[in-house]
């Protein structure tokens, strides 16, 4: 059986988010090495990385950066000069020894896709490609802001694509189911998105289980302080 994250992350996929942007991403990049300087120097891993938004800011400062994404297609998209930095593949099985890396990203929400088990896993392993105090960067949403404001069904058209989405939460995932019609063609498809919904006390015992100690919390890219209605949830983590 597919995953949904297999299924996805795509072209359309792409040209729905084409508004995460890079001037987010450099307002998000420039605040982490803010708070994690440790980023800007030694091996660091942009997990989950995409097109390499991120990963191509985080070059500029560190050119020991490098990405990993599952995504062919989202990779293919990168720009030529961040090719022979990008690897493939699972992010629960990321090909590296112990203690290689001075850093790790997960930038927009790559973390919760799993069962509480493989989220908790996923954690630990990362933590222990992690040197003493490396830091890691965990780019998340906002649970309870998610639970209070959920819009049910919207429809929007961005790219060409029309995208008529239903938002549940089930248990403690938020499921987002979408039918896409190609505005050209008229060709439509189905896909979804699920993510755990770790409310901030939950992320913090999940990570100190692994061997990490929260550093700071950010809100926004910008770098605003979290408060309940901070539509991010921004933990920067050090390997104890």
């Amino acid at each position: 059986m597919v995953e949904w994250f297999e299924a996805w992350f795509d072209e359309d996929y792409a040209l729905l988010y084409a508004h995460r942007d890079e001037e987010e991403a450099r307002t998000a990049v420039a605040q982490a090495l803010l708070v994690a300087p440790e980023l800007a120097a030694g091996p660091v891993l942009d997990l989950a990385c995409g097109a390499g938004r991120h990963l191509e800011l985080l070059r500029q400062v560190n050119p020991l950066t490098f990405g990993m994404d599952l995504s062919k297609t989202l990779l293919g998209m990168a720009p030529a000069s961040l090719r022979p930095w990008l690897l493939r593949g699972d992010m629960r099985r990321v090909p590296l020894r112990r203690g290689a890396l001075s850093g790790i990203c997960l930038w927009f929400t790559p973390f919760g896709y799993f069962p509480d088990d493989e989220n908790q896993a996923l954690l630990m392993d990362l933590s222990g490609l992690l040197k003493p105090c490396g830091v890691l960067v965990m780019d998340y949403l906002n649970a309870s802001l998610v639970a209070r404001t959920l819009i049910p069904e919207d429809a929007l058209e961005r790219g060409g694509i029309r995208s008529q989405s239903r938002r549940t939460i089930e248990g403690d995932r938020l499921v987002k189911r979408m039918v896409l019609t190609h505005r050209d063609t008229g060709v439509r498809r189905e896909v979804l998105e699920s993510v755990r919904l770790y409310l901030p006390r939950e992320l913090q015992e999940l990570a100190a289980g692994a061997g990490l100690r929260l550093r700071r919390v950010l809100g926004t890219y910008s770098g605003e302080a979290f408060t309940a209605a901070s539509p991010r949830w921004i933990g920067i983590f050090e390997k104890v």
